[in-house]
């Protein structure tokens, strides 16, 4: 799907603050509501909006012990990686999880309320899992950047 420029500014704006009334878009894009809504509409049906959520303090749910865990598996057969990926699906406690190049094959973000909490979890649910090699894990000091946005 190609999008113009307004397509653009008005994800723009979803994304900032998707809770905003078609008016309150409208009016800054200078269109009329139903231009507005017929836009968002056609954005959701081709798949460039896929959904919509709720940010979470994660200071105020004492999740803020940000953790990247970088994760080497055993074997790199196909049926080792699907188990792997099914495995850490499962793990409520990973918000995200890419497949990577480089000397690891996982990284993992994972927020938890502090260390103790974060060795727990290590030790009876991430290496739980069989075909893990070896993982070293970072830990967050500051939050310099961190936004749900995609650049467009």
């Amino acid at each position: 799907m190609k999008l113009d420029e307004t397509d653009k500014q008005l994800i723009k704006l979803l994304q900032e603050d998707c809770k905003k009334t078609t008016k309150y878009y409208a009016d800054i894009l200078q269109l009329s509501k139903t231009a507005v809504y017929e836009r968002i509409r056609r954005l959701e049906r081709n798949g460039v909006i896929t959904n919509y959520v709720a940010l979470v303090d994660k200071e105020k749910v004492h999740r803020n012990f940000t953790v990247l865990c970088h994760i080497k598996l055993v074997q790199h057969t196909k049926e080792n990686v699907l188990r792997f990926e099914r495995e850490i699906l499962k793990l409520e406690e990973v918000s995200e999880c890419f497949h990577v190049s480089g000397d690891y094959d996982y990284i993992l973000k994972i927020n938890m309320e502090n260390m103790e909490s974060y060795r727990a979890f290590m030790v009876t649910k991430l290496t739980a899992i069989s075909n893990i090699g070896s993982t070293q894990s970072s830990f967050s000091i500051s939050e310099v950047k961190n936004t749900p946005s995609v650049h467009i």
